[in-house]
């Protein structure tokens, strides 16, 4: 039999009586959200509001602001020391993202075997990601100290000559990218030992059938079906990194002679050093908008090699 369509007042009223009982959840909806959406608009939107007015301005943060619209932006665009911190955060990118992703998913691989005692690995290499950023590079510029640090006397006692680290101009930016690996190396374990762990049973069990070897069986099911988890580390990984700050400041603070400088501590010292505030706020949002334009692509781009499980 036909089912009769409800008359068309019915219809009137249940779509009238729908958006009254969706009012009327509005104010529960908003007091879930309040706790987290308020100090986001707070600290984070109404910061970066603030941030894109000042930058339009001259202001050496104690007289009143001059309006001088883009000059702050022509200026540091001009600026060779600009090209020169963003070119030094793309190196850093370079040199770590390469790191933690393939150290990262070793230890993922490794923990995720039926080994005795794996819970406590886990927590031991996730530990350094819950440490102080502060404290952990202070213990790798005392490791990596070029004359005293425990890294050159190993290296000297098997004959090797070790670099001056953080004190050596060509050594200084590997010396940050080795401390930052070491630290993010838990947090992107842990996102990957959770993937591996969706993985299904019976696909990794028919290529063993199948007598594909361990390499095949990494390239051709776990890492395409990892590939989700490995875009979102990727993604984060590379928003941290484009906003590095912490390490270089306590471990070279920029130097020597600016060979670790990056964008984040640019605009720290243009904004507190100078009294450049207006120049600080613009590299921001320039530093901003590269990592929006990266952030696109990637998203853009996982059509193509993010598959699901």
């Amino acid at each position: 039999m036909t089912a009769l369509a409800a008359p068309p007042r019915a219809q009137t009223r249940t779509a009238a009586s729908t958006r009254r009982r969706r009012r009327r959840q509005w104010p529960v909806i908003l007091a879930f959200l309040a706790p987290s959406a308020i100090p986001l608009v707070l600290f984070v939107y109404l910061p970066m509001v603030r941030a894109a007015w000042i930058s339009l301005h001259k202001w050496n943060l104690i007289s009143p602001m001059q309006w001088v619209g883009l000059k702050n932006y022509t200026d540091l665009i001009a600026d060779p020391d600009t090209a020169d911190v963003f070119w030094h955060t793309v190196q850093y990118v370079l040199g770590y993202l390469p790191l933690v992703m393939v150290g990262g998913l070793a230890l993922a691989l490794a923990l995720n075997q039926p080994l005795k005692g794996r819970n406590l690995l886990r927590g031991v290499y996730f530990l350094p990601v819950i440490t102080s950023w502060i404290a952990v590079a202070l213990v790798w510029r005392w490791l990596l100290n070029p004359s005293v640090g425990v890294v050159n006397q190993v290296l000297g006692a098997i004959g090797i000559d070790g670099p001056g680290w953080w004190a050596d101009p060509a050594w200084a930016m590997p010396s940050v990218i080795v401390a930052s690996a070491w630290k993010d190396l838990g947090f992107v374990m842990v996102i990957l030992l959770a993937g591996l762990q969706t993985i299904p049973e019976d696909v990794v069990e028919a290529a063993v059938l199948d007598g594909a070897g361990a390499w095949r069986r990494l390239w051709s099911i776990t890492i395409p079906l990892l590939s989700p988890s490995i875009f979102f580390v990727v993604v984060i990984s590379l928003i941290n990194g484009f906003q590095v700050f912490d390490q270089v400041y306590a471990m070279t603070a920029g130097g020597p002679a600016g060979s670790s400088q990056v964008v984040v501590q640019q605009v720290y010292d243009l904004t507190f050093h100078y009294a450049k505030a207006g120049q600080g706020a613009a590299l921001s949002w320039m530093l901003f908008v590269v990592i929006l334009a990266i952030t696109v692509v990637q998203m853009w781009g996982q059509r193509r090699w993010v598959h699901d499980a």
